[in-house]
């Protein structure tokens, strides 16, 4: 009975000491978490940043990242102010296209270069959408940047989400009518070829069971009268 108190008081003592610990490490999970925020317009910069692209996601790694900021800062010769942004999760209500213009209108009221370019990247649906401010839609007209959101940068996503090869094609499209070229217009889209097979279709199953049964019935019809004739004469 003595022991079994004392192990009753060991316990009590060692109870505050258990929540203590066990609430520093509800704290080190909570302050170590990352926590996903809704974005707007109002989340980014009022002016244009120095840093073409804007990763706050992690999609891309270094290497990339690097290639991808040095195809940006060449559309700067074309007098192009060019960002990319990244989105993991966008304010309720507001699609990626609406986050993009209010982005270009907020920088543009910074008294900055006003030939602003903008792809933009929505990591939950894997989408792409190309804006430009108004300056530059003479040259990067609307049918081309809708184009090179859903198709050039589309393809890609849609083949294994390959985010840095579709921000090089982009880039290299836009650029290229930028300097005067000719569109080189949409990716082409990889053409499924059927290869012959040796399994029959459905039709050519039943057409081979119908002739099988009219051999068979054929030959029923011929042996059992000749076997019954067979039979009784003898």
């Amino acid at each position: 009975m003595a022991v079994t108190g004392k192990l009753l008081e060991l316990c009590k003592a060692l109870q505050p000491a258990r929540l203590l610990l066990m609430a520093l490490a509800i704290g080190l999970l909570l302050a170590t978490a990352t926590p996903v925020w809704a974005l707007s317009a109002q989340s980014y910069p009022s002016a244009p940043p120095s840093e073409r692209l804007l990763d706050a996601s992690g999609l891309f790694s270094r290497a990339a990242a690097a290639e991808v900021e040095q195809a940006l800062e060449a559309l700067s010769k074309d007098d192009v102010d060019a960002h990319m942004v990244t989105v993991e999760r966008l304010d309720y209500g507001l699609s990626l296209g609406q986050l993009g213009n209010q982005l270009l209108d907020r920088w543009a009221e910074s008294g900055g270069n006003p030939r602003q370019l903008l792809f933009l990247y929505d990591l939950q649906t894997k989408s792409a959408e190309v804006l430009a401010s108004a300056p530059l839609a003479d040259t990067l007209e609307a049918p081309l940047l809708r184009s090179t959101g859903r198709a050039t940068m589309g393809q890609p996503l849609r083949q294994g989400a390959r985010y840095r090869q579709a921000s090089l094609d982009g880039i290299a499209r836009l650029q290229t009518v930028l300097e005067g070229g000719a569109d080189p217009g949409e990716p082409a889209t990889a053409e499924l070829v059927q290869l012959p097979t040796t399994v029959p279709t459905h039709e050519q199953t039943q057409s081979s069971n119908a002739r099988t049964w009219v051999i068979v019935l054929l030959a029923v019809g011929t042996i059992v009268p000749m076997l019954t004739w067979w039979i009784f004469s003898r």
